[in-house]
This record gives C-alpha cells, structure tokens and sequence, in this order.
C-alpha cells in the first residue's frame, strides 16, 4: 500500500518519542478497498498535550481528544490530518454524543467503540528505510479484531458488537451505514439492518443539522438515487424526509411510465450522473414532491395542477426543517416552482423568456434547464435534450446578448452637442451610428480621445455625408446582428 509522505510522517514521529500510532479508519478500508481515502486520520496512546508538543503546528478545539495536525502539505486532503488519542465512550444520554469520554488503553479497546467493523481497523506502519525518515511505500501490519476485511471481501456493513448498542450510542449511524453501503455498493448485514429498523425513530433525537450533512452525502455521492431507497428501506426517510415518501406507489398519468416515487429517484440519479450542483440534485429530488397531494382522479387521465407552486412551498418547508442556508432554499424552491416552463418553439416569444429570466435570474437559468433535462430522463423519454429545448437556450442566449446600440459608446449625444456646439437633431444621431459602426470594427477605438477627435471630424462634414456614412454604418450593424444570431444558433443546433 502507498501511504502518504505525511501520515507515515505523523506515525514515525510519534514513535520516536516512544508513543504507539497507527492509521486508522475510512482510510484503511479505502486503502484495502484500492480506493483514495478522502481524508486520514490517526490514533495513538499519546495524550491531546503530548500531540501538541510533538506537533506544534495544530489546533485542539474539542473534547473527543482530537488533535489536528497542520502538515503544510499541498494536497488538500493532507493539509490537516487528525490525531486522536486512544478513547472509549461511554454513557451515551441523548443518542448523539457521549456524555463523558475517557482515555481507553489499547488500540484494540479504541477500535471496540467504532461503528462498523470496515471503520474498525488500523494499519501499523513499518518503514522500509534503517533511518526515521519516511517512505513512500511501506510494509504495514493490518488490526483488524472484529473481522473488517472479511466483510470487505463479502461486500458487507455489520456494526461493530451489538448493533442495538450501537444505535442507541449514537442513531446518526444508522444514517451512515445507509450512506457506506451505498458508497461502497455494499450490503448492510441482516442483524444491523434489523436493529435500523428497530430504531429507526431514534433518528427523532437527532439534531437536524447533523441528519443535513449525512442527507447531503447521500445525495452527492455517484449512487444518490439508491441510497435514498435504503433510507427508506430501512425506514429512516419517514424521519428525514416524509413528504417524499408519499409518492411511494403513486400512480401517474398517460405522459409518465413510473409512479411519483420512481419517477423523483430517476431524474435525481440522472442529476447525479452528470455530477451536477446540490442545488440541481434537491430540486431534481423534490420537483414532483407535492403531487400525491394536489393529484385529481385516477388512471391516465388524472391530474396534478399547480404541483409546482405547491412543489416550491413544501420544499421551502422541508429544507428549512433541515436547517438549509435561506439562499439554496429560495433558489431550489425557485427552480422547482418554474421547472414546467413552456417552451414549444412556435409559440414562446422573446418576451417570455425575458419575464422567466427576469424570474429566476439569468445565473440560475442553466440550473432550471437542468432540472428540466433530468424530469425528462426521469420520465423515460430518450433525449435529455430535444430541438425544442436547445431552442429555448438560444432564446435565453439570444434576448441575453446585450445589443449593438449605441449605448456601447463611451460617449453619447451630450458629448456630441457639447463638443460641436450643436442642438439637438438628426445630426447627432447620425454622429452616433457613424461612431458605433467604427467601434465594432475595432473595439479599441471606444476610447475617450478616439472619440472625441472622431466627432470633431464627423462634425464639419456636410449633411449629405454624414447621413450617407450612417446609413452605411447601420447596415453594417444589422449584418452583425445577423451574423451573431447565426452563431449563436448554430451554437444550439437550431435553424
């Protein structure tokens, strides 16, 4: 195995000084599974003081005797690693944190405390090298007292111990396991999955900002869709995010070929395979979530009118519950309340899509297409994006381009009138198509001096001339005109 120049650095000193160390966690099974650990992390029988004395670059801002070590490496995954000292919790009161923390003695009594047995083993490092300096590749000694790697080679989450103790220590972790299987395409053990389902309520006792990040890892991991199924699987989503399970064995209508429940996970999964923003992954999520409750009649002619305004509330609602940041709430229940814009070519009009932008922002125009792009998939259809909606993007496009006007001209016709000493009239309007026909033929010329020297030229110029060269002048700006519409249509494939 290849461990970082830093974590073999951390470990190696700590022996030095006569303290045990190992690397331990998510990164040893990652390691073991050959995949990149997303963070490292180590543990030790030093205490929190005698970490800091070893490294003195560090911060220490808790009581789970945490020390996390600043490596100064480039790499942003080993800028920070933490250091925690061997620990047993116990007396656990209200299902998230233990009410005391006591130092535990062995490396195998820290283990014991862990969640599942994958996240229960460490790695004791020996350097290949006769000096203290470390290597980049070592020979390393595998703890594993609760048989981790068994249950990595058989694809399976078991909790460590008795999972009743384990969910009742902290209830987070039944979230967690759902989020491991489903990041690792495992299986979560039949006793760990019983005793989920068991205390599932417990989740209840959680704080909702905690079940926020665990929910946010589900849905940004490449599997989203099918770790929101083993949420409710296990009967967790009815603590999370109930009103999306109403949608379970809803029926829909002639245009969809999958119940409501079916239809939200496919256009998530599909948000999720094109690796879009959180933002785009929730209202994929939650675009339909009000149908079960705004749905008229059965069969293939029922109906589900003003779903997404009510769509838009209930989201409000929902990520305001989880304690979401006011801004991605009002953009998600923004691009879940416009998602059913129109946009049939022959009938949508410049200035509809002007009022849409005006709407939803100019910025968040290509996160609404995305949503719209993943309710189709999500529905069955085979294109994500068909002629009518490369259309609607040239329109955006198109009614976004700021025009060729004057208004472009670092000088206007004030500028004009002062300079020649003129009253208002056509010849200053003559002036100004003159000027901005120069200007797009080099942009460098819409400069102050230019500009000023150019007028005084223009304005002994007879009337004749001057209105010649500016007929001239705007026909040339038309062309322009027409030759950036082209661009900008064949940027989307329309005619």
């Amino acid at each position: 195995m290849k461990i970082p120049r830093e974590a073999q650095f951390i470990v190696s000193e700590l022996e030095r000084r006569g303290f045990e160390a190992y690397v331990v966690g998510g990164c040893v099974r990652d390691l073991l599974l050959e995949r990149e650990p997303e963070d490292w992390d180590v543990t030790t029988n030093a205490k929190p003081e005698e970490i800091q004395q070893v490294f003195p670059h560090n911060f220490y801002e808790n009581r789970f005797f945490t020390v996390t070590v600043l490596t100064g490496s480039e790499n942003p995954k080993l800028k920070e690693i933490e250091v925690t000292t061997y620990r047993a919790e116990f007396r656990y009161t209200d299902r998230r944190r233990p009410e005391e923390v006591r130092y535990a003695k062995t490396i195998q009594e820290d283990l014991s405390r862990r969640d599942f047995t994958v996240n229960a083993m460490a790695l004791k490092l020996k350097s290949q090298a006769s000096n203290s300096k470390p290597q980049r590749k070592s020979k390393s000694v595998l703890i594993d007292p609760f048989g981790g790697q068994e249950d990595l080679k058989g694809k399976v989450i078991r909790a460590v111990g008795d999972p009743q103790e384990r969910f009742s220590e902290d209830a987070l972790r039944m979230m967690r396991a759902a989020r491991i299987a489903t990041a690792l395409e495992f299986q979560i053990e039949q006793k760990t999955k019983q005793a989920i389902q068991e205390n599932a309520s417990l989740l209840k006792e959680i704080s909702r900002e905690r079940i926020r990040d665990e929910f946010i890892k589900i849905i940004m991991s490449k599997n989203a869709s099918a770790g929101i199924a083993v949420l409710r699987e296990l009967g967790l989503l009815r603590f999370i995010l109930p009103e999306l399970e109403e949608g379970y064995g809803v029926a829909q209508n002639k245009h969809h070929i999958y119940t409501v429940w079916e239809h939200n996970l496919r256009t998530l999964q599909y948000a999720a395979d094109k690796s879009w923003n959180l933002e785009i992954r929730l209202a994929s999520l939650l675009h339909d979530v009000a149908k079960p409750r705004v749905k008229q009649g059965d069969g293939p002619d029922s109906t589900f009118y003003n779903h997404e305004i009510v769509g838009a509330n209930m989201a409000g609602n929902i990520l305001a519950s989880l304690k979401f940041p006011k801004k991605e709430i009002e953009k998600i229940s923004k691009l879940i309340r416009y998602h059913m814009f129109y946009y049939n070519v022959d009938e949508v009009t410049e200035s509809s899509v002007r009022r849409l932008i005006r709407k939803m922002g100019l910025g968040d125009m290509k996160d609404l297409l995305c949503v719209r792009m993943a309710d189709r998939i999500g529905s069955g259809v085979p294109k994500a994006e068909p002629y009518k909606l490369r259309h609607w993007q040239y329109l955006i496009e198109k009614v976004s381009q700021d025009p060729l006007s004057p208004k472009m001209l670092k000088a206007n016709g004030k500028d004009i009138m002062e300079i020649l000493q003129i009253t208002p009239g056509p010849k200053v309007g003559w002036i100004l198509e003159i000027l901005l026909g120069e200007v797009l033929d080099d942009p460098k010329r819409n400069e102050q001096d230019f500009l000023v020297a150019r007028i005084k030229e223009l304005g002994i110029m007879g009337d004749e001339r001057l209105r010649e060269l500016a007929k001239g002048s705007k026909q040339e700006v038309e062309k322009l005109e027409t030759q950036r519409d082209e661009i900008t249509k064949q940027k989307y494939w329309v005619r």
